[in-house]
């Protein structure tokens, strides 16, 4: 059975040391903007997986933006710093106080592109992961589920200009999805900011 993140009263479901959700963080001038820009500026690429033995478009694109690959033997390539993502992890990093030094986006271009169940691995080795994820554009549904009991399910409809944060034991215990909708739906980037071992990002200069 699929639950709502939060109860009526509005009460997050899962631990806070797990999970905190700010549906307002960007306002939406500042949301249609970065929205507008990231689409015809960033170089998004489709990239390739293993299924079944077999190699495979995922359904969606990205693109990576940091000083060192996501992780070993990734093939997108490390793309600088661009002064608007800068001043948005600066703000990121303000909020949350973690500091960050890559950022992953997806873009997903219309209800037939998605993720499927996973948990985040891609973090600095011994730590807890946290991830910062930033959305904008066509709001949808983020899926949880517990690893040990998949009938343990959660949802929340992320906002255009919300902040996601992910942290603690989550990735541990817990899968998320973005899934397809028979629904048309517009345009959607997710940004997630993430530690992978370098906390040399170049800070931010107004």
């Amino acid at each position: 059975m699929q639950l709502k993140l939060f109860d009526d009263g509005s009460q997050l479901m899962l631990p806070e040391d797990l999970i905190t959700y700010h549906p307002a963080f960007l306002s939406r001038e500042e949301s249609d903007q970065l929205l507008e820009q990231l689409l015809s500026t960033v170089p998004w690429q489709q990239s390739k997986v293993m299924m079944y033995e077999k190699e495979v478009l995922t359904p969606r694109l990205s693109a990576w933006f940091g000083s060192e690959p996501i992780r070993s033997g990734d093939q997108r390539p490390v793309l600088p710093w661009p002064p608007a993502l800068l001043a948005l992890k600066a703000k990121v990093e303000a909020h949350t106080g973690i500091v960050f030094d890559g950022v992953l986006l997806n873009y997903y271009r219309d209800n037939n592109d998605s993720v499927a169940w996973h948990s985040d691995k891609d973090t600095v080795p011994g730590l807890k992961t946290e991830i910062a994820s930033i959305s904008l554009g066509e709001e949808r549904n983020f899926d949880f589920r517990s690893k040990d009991d998949h009938r343990r399910r959660y949802s929340i409809k992320l906002q255009h200009g919300s902040l996601l944060l992910m942290k603690g034991d989550l990735q541990r215990y817990w899968e998320h999805r973005i899934a397809k909708s028979a629904k048309p739906m517009k345009a959607r980037i997710n940004l997630t900011f993430r530690k992978v071992g370098n906390t040399t990002a170049p800070p931010y200069i107004p």
